[in-house]
Formats: C-alpha cells, structure tokens, sequence
C-alpha cells in the first residue's frame, strides 16, 4: 500500500513562525540523507520575503545559492532585508542560517500587476497523459536500493516520469530531455502564495535528471554525488500544484562536473506558470 506525506507536513515546513518583523523561523521535514530538501530551502525562503511584501504585489523572480548542507533536525532562520519598496516594484535579500552560519542566500523581486505584452511558449503537444504513466511505487515495486521507500511512499507529491525515471536504473535512451507531472497529494489552501512557493519547493525534485539521463546514470548508483549549487526562478500566472502540472525538462549544458538545467511549469491546459533553471555539481560513477 502506497503512503505519502500529507499535505499537512508539506505546509508546516512552509509556515514560518515570525520572530521579529525581519526574521522568520523555520523547521525542515526530515529526510534519509539528513540534509534539508533544496526545494524546501528555496520555498522557505520565497515564503520568508512573501512575508515582508504588502499584498498588493506578487513574486515574479527569485535567484538563489545553496552555501551549505542544511541540517533537517535544526531549525533555519531566515533573515530578510527590505532592499526597495517602489510603486511597482519591492526588492528583497533573503538569508537562511543554521548554527550562526548561512546555508542559503537569496533575492527575490515583486511586482504590482499590470496590462501590458503577453506570450509564452506553448505547452508540447505531445505529452503522455499524466494518468497513463506510472507512479513512483509501481516503477520501484520491491526494490531494496538506498532511498526507494523514500521515493516511493515518502514525498509529499504524486510524481509521474516521460521517459521512465532513473531512480534504479538508466537504461533507456541518452537523452537531454524529460517530462515530468506533479500533483500534490491533498488539496491545498487557495491563496495564491502557497501554491507560487510550492512550485519552488517540487522543481529541485528532478531539475538535474537530464543530466543523469544523458549520461546514462541512476540516482541509485553508487558513487554518484549531486548537489544544487543555485536556483532560479521567474513565475508568470497563478495555477495550483493540487492539479497536475508539467514539469518539462532540459538540460542544454554540462562542463567541469557542472550540469545546467532548465524547465518549464506548466498547468495540465496549457498555461505556462512558470520557468526555472538550475545549476549543480555531477560528480558521476568512476567506471
């Protein structure tokens, strides 16, 4: 039988406690590695500035470095300077720390909406239907290697992978591309923010897959180390993560053990939500 982190757990993470009017304290869900999620560090920090804007403008870009490890059993303090609050604009700086040192560092930037151009590249016509492909559970059935019950049964989201994900093994086609459809498990509150910041919090999931794929790489292979290095992120309409929604996948570039990744969020209609890119270190299997 399949399990999942509620919802629940997925916004306590999320629901930062005010420690004074410029800082925010925040605890992290706990992990087999030990170390916080990414997703999770660059969603706390989207919601720690959130928290210091006025209402009446929305987070349109957020660009962020992962410095150090974060520790899932201590808590994160996240401190916000209010770098600019204009008529149309509000410029923020974001730093988490743990233990006196900073884990992550970020700038966020919001926006009054107005009319003005619109566009955005569509949605690829040829997706499968998130409904014909496999969950987690099914691909991994009784596999035994590091971390499968997590992936599994232990995520607060019903992941779905075009090609087959490479969590055990990467034996498909080397390609540069993939899709993945997400949806949260539960229903989520309706404010707009929430599901912005979850956003941020899936996309480090499976940004730096690609590169493993074209490689020809597990997650499960031993000798394999990933980390994201920075984060980026520019959201362009409202949509909800308790909806699925398609994470399309590339990865244009990798050099010196670094590996670029970008994607594209869109609604299950076609709706672009947003747009993320992502470097981090590749430290492949020595063969």
């Amino acid at each position: 039988m399949t399990t999942s982190l509620s919802s629940a757990e997925l916004l306590k993470s999320l629901d930062l406690r005010a420690r004074d009017d410029s800082s925010f304290i925040a605890r992290h869900q706990v992990i087999p590695s030990g170390r916080a999620y990414g997703g999770e560090v660059v969603a706390q920090a989207v919601v720690a500035t959130m928290n210091s804007v006025a209402d009446d403008r929305s987070i349109h870009s957020f660009h962020g470095y992962f410095l150090r490890p974060g520790d899932v059993h201590t808590e994160t303090v996240w401190t916000v300077d209010r770098v600019r609050d204009g008529r149309g604009f509000s410029a923020r700086a974001v730093t988490g720390s743990q233990n006196g040192k900073s884990i992550f560092q970020g700038q966020a930037s919001f926006h009054v909406e107005a009319s003005g151009v619109a566009h955005h590249e569509p949605m690829p016509v040829d997706l499968p239907e998130p409904e014909d492909l496999p969950t987690v559970a099914e691909v991994l059935g009784d596999a035994d290697v590091r971390d499968a019950r997590y992936w599994a049964n232990e995520r607060n989201f019903d992941i779905r992978h075009s090609p087959s994900p490479v969590y055990v093994t990467a034996d498909g086609e080397r390609t540069r591309r993939q899709v993945v459809w997400l949806k949260a498990y539960d229903r989520l509150p309706d404010d707009p923010n929430i599901h912005r910041a979850t956003l941020a919090y899936l996309c480090d999931y499976t940004l730096l897959e690609p590169v493993l794929r074209n490689n020809g790489v597990a997650w499960s292979d031993d000798g394999l180390m990933t980390a994201s290095l920075d984060h980026a992120m520019w959201w362009h309409n409202n949509g909800r993560v308790d909806d699925w929604i398609a994470l399309v996948q590339d990865s244009p570039a990798a050099s010196g053990g670094l590996g670029l990744a970008t994607g594209r969020i869109y609604s299950r209609d076609g709706l672009l939500l947003a747009s993320v890119a992502q470097e981090g270190l590749v430290d492949l299997p020595r063969g």
